[in-house]
């Protein structure tokens, strides 16, 4: 069974700031997106507010039709793994797995023990016990056990060791082929999920700047190298979204279409740039924008 997610012109304001502005989404079933954006960009806002955690200050969230405001069911097929820590400190692992499984029916306890053993987690530990790290992993476990279709994870890997992060996202892409739904992975180490984001959902300054899959988007993206002057002549009249130099070396980075009439000069070459690389030059356009 599939679960539609539909965002229709959600915004979010703290006073007279105004995180979100104008959200309209629909989230694809069985699909493994990744919600990027800088710090303060709105992502974990929008987690919480699919999740009715808080409350959109306009628009609508629809979950298979019907609006997610004080709606236990359509809640239930949701589920927000997140930063805070909203469990008791002294409620023991096993003890926390059994409270999930009281708004989760489904939840996976022999899947639970063999990730707990996977990842060195001691079940009979108090949460208030865990390092950071630790707390992270109980976490990400829950969420891959729950029968949610789908799964929100904020920031999955904080604290985590490159050994347990690794392990983490095997254990993801393992439980998604054993039981596809919806995956939303708002983190910024973009490298780590590159490989297994399907499509792309890219918050700036608090609008949805990018909803695409992966791979068109980086069926567009470039990098141009060469000297300085043979590179600036090649790119001009193209969606240049950011530049490197060095020397008098230089590298625009183009996201768009590139004409296919233009002449390539011997001294300069054309690359295919890599996701994190695409959205570190997105996220900083406006920065270099504005101080011009």
């Amino acid at each position: 069974m599939t679960t539609e997610v539909v965002l229709n012109q959600i915004s979010k304001k703290y006073g007279k700031q105004e995180v979100l502005t104008d959200i309209s989404l629909k989230l694809k079933p069985n699909t493994i997106y990744g919600l990027l954006g800088r710090n303060g960009a709105g992502k974990s806002t929008l987690l919480n507010i699919l999740t009715n955690r808080i409350p959109a200050t306009s628009g609508k969230v629809l979950i298979d039709g019907q609006p997610n405001l004080n709606n236990d069911d359509a809640l239930g097929k949701i589920y927000l793994m997140s930063e805070p820590n909203l469990y008791p400190t002294r409620a023991k692992v096993f003890q926390i797995f059994r409270e999930t499984a009281n708004f989760y029916m489904g939840f996976d306890f022999e899947l639970a023990h063999q990730l707990t053993n996977k990842f060195g987690l001691n079940e009979s530990l108090r949460f208030g016990k865990l390092s950071t790290g630790y707390r992270s992993i109980l976490k990400d476990i829950i969420a891959l056990c729950v029968d949610a279709d789908i799964i929100l994870l904020d920031e999955p890997t904080l604290g985590l060791d490159a050994n347990h992060r690794e392990l983490f996202y095997q254990e993801l892409v393992e439980t998604y082929a054993d039981r596809p739904r919806t995956f939303v992975i708002s983190t910024h180490l973009i490298e780590e999920i590159a490989g297994m984001v399907e499509n792309v959902l890219l918050i700036k300054d608090g609008r949805l700047a990018l909803d695409d899959t992966t791979e068109s988007l980086l069926a567009r993206s470039y990098s141009v190298t060469g000297p300085e002057e043979k590179v600036r002549e090649y790119t001009a009249g193209l969606n240049v979204i950011g530049h490197d130099s060095l020397g008098k070396l230089r590298s625009d980075y183009v996201f768009g279409k590139l004409d296919e009439n233009r002449v390539l000069p011997d001294t300069v070459s054309v690359e295919k740039i890599d996701l994190q690389k695409l959205f570190i030059n997105l996220t900083e356009q406006s920065d270099e924008e504005g101080q011009k």
